[in-house]
């Protein structure tokens, strides 16, 4: 089998078009962190087992087409090998020997035993970075355990800061630490390329989804060593800052007002026709505003008046103020929203079956060298002809590797 450099159609002026990224993921993190890359050019092909990515059962379906693979997918490239086959294995090796970047979220131990540890990856390609995201990270006890973002969220003290404090902690009913894991990953990746310019080698970023999490503790962790605080759940409240909380309005929705510092509090305060509340005792510092029962009683005052208002008439009050706020939108609301529109935060992407569907936008947004969606998330094994192709195998060496389930292509 003759295996040669594998190479696609980049656009030129992306930030990112000369990387070449290969990914061996499932579920979220992994595939958010190659996705990212891919927004802004950098051209990934993603290694899915014969089955594909569990990434294409999640989420909601139009029949039997996955709406979330659709966008977390974009942009990439999807060949279906079995790695544990001989030929699979060399398909896969072959195609890290060309890359500048390997993502893969496996458990730790998993890619060493099929042959893609990085010692042996590093001889072969020694300007690879290699991307590692896992549970609880490479080493240290708990390496070996399974960890999905939720299961990692508790680890990391976010789960005990979520919810209410008088019920049991809630879950985010979002990917939250996975999509902020990724972010992490590809910033990692870009360090470690920044440093391969003056070095000339690559080296492995190691991220774990607990401490992911566990960045968002940043504030508590002096805190607990000096003071020997344990912060509580507090609702929809702010921590030990006030009035910064979720407020009812006569239709019994909810608006989100940030007036914490002293500035904008008076400001509020005027808005509210009661000015004399930035002068009394409790509410006149941002710091005697943050004790617990201060903070009740300036939002139990707040919530009395916003609930006589209108969501729309609060909100061009507080807007006119330049105070901030924002009502609490569903995703119903954000498709009416004109910023979204005009942000290009809601991207139509062609869709081969379903003519189209509606992504979120490409984030950040760069000035001269803006990300954009190239295209929809592929089907299981819709590149695998293609890139094999384009390593110097034969049709017929193409049709007997799919004929053994060594290869799955559309």
């Amino acid at each position: 089998m003759v295996l040669q450099n594998h190479s696609g159609p980049a656009d030129s002026k992306a930030p990112l078009h000369d990387i070449k990224v290969i990914e061996i993921c499932s579920t979220i993190a992994g595939p958010a962190c190659a996705r990212l890359l891919a927004d802004f050019g950098a051209d990934v092909t993603k290694i899915e087992p014969l089955e594909g990515d569990g990434v294409r059962q999640m989420g909601k379906h139009v029949d039997d087409v996955s709406l979330y693979a659709a966008t977390i997918l974009r942009g990439k490239k999807s060949i279906a090998l079995d790695l544990k086959s001989t030929e699979g294995h060399d398909i896969a090796m072959a195609l890290i020997e060309q890359a500048d970047i390997l993502v893969e979220n496996n458990r730790p131990g998993v890619l060493e035993r099929l042959g893609f540890d990085y010692e042996t990856l590093s001889k072969r390609n020694p300007g690879l970075v290699m991307v590692r995201i896992s549970g609880y990270g490479q080493d240290g006890p708990y390496s070996a355990r399974p960890g999905y973002g939720a299961i990692c969220e508790a680890v990391g003290g976010v789960r005990h800061m979520t919810g209410d404090p008088d019920r049991p902690p809630a879950r985010v009913a979002l990917a939250t630490t996975d999509y902020l894991t990724s972010v992490y990953a590809a910033f990692g990746a870009m360090t470690a390329l920044h440093e391969r310019a003056r070095s000339g080698f690559g080296q492995v970023v190691d991220v774990a989804l607990y401490e992911a999490a566990f960045s968002q503790m940043e504030p508590y962790v002096p805190a607990f060593e000096k003071l020997g605080f344990v912060p509580k759940r507090v609702g929809p409240n702010l921590p030990t800052m006030a009035p910064n909380s979720l407020y009812p309005t006569a239709d019994s929705s909810w608006m989100l007002i940030a007036a914490n510092s002293d500035v904008i509090f008076e400001r509020l305060t005027k808005v509210m026709g009661q000015p004399d509340l930035f002068t009394d005792p409790r509410f006149s510092s941002i710091r005697a505003r943050g004790q617990p029962e201060n903070m009740k009683a300036i939002d139990t005052i707040i919530g009395q008046w916003t609930s006589t208002l209108t969501p729309v008439v609060l909100a061009e009050r507080l807007v006119l103020a330049g105070i901030p706020s924002a009502p609490v939108y569903t995703i119903a609301d954000i498709y009416q929203d004109e910023h979204f529109a005009q942000r290009d935060m809601l991207v139509k992407v062609a869709h081969p079956i379903l003519g189209h569907t509606t992504q979120a936008g490409v984030v950040p947004k760069l000035s001269r060298t803006p990300g954009s969606i190239r295209h929809t998330g592929p089907d299981l094994g819709q590149d695998s002809r293609q890139i094999l192709s384009s390593m110097g195998l034969a049709d017929a060496q193409i049709d007997e590797l799919i004929a053994r389930r060594i290869v799955r292509a559309q």
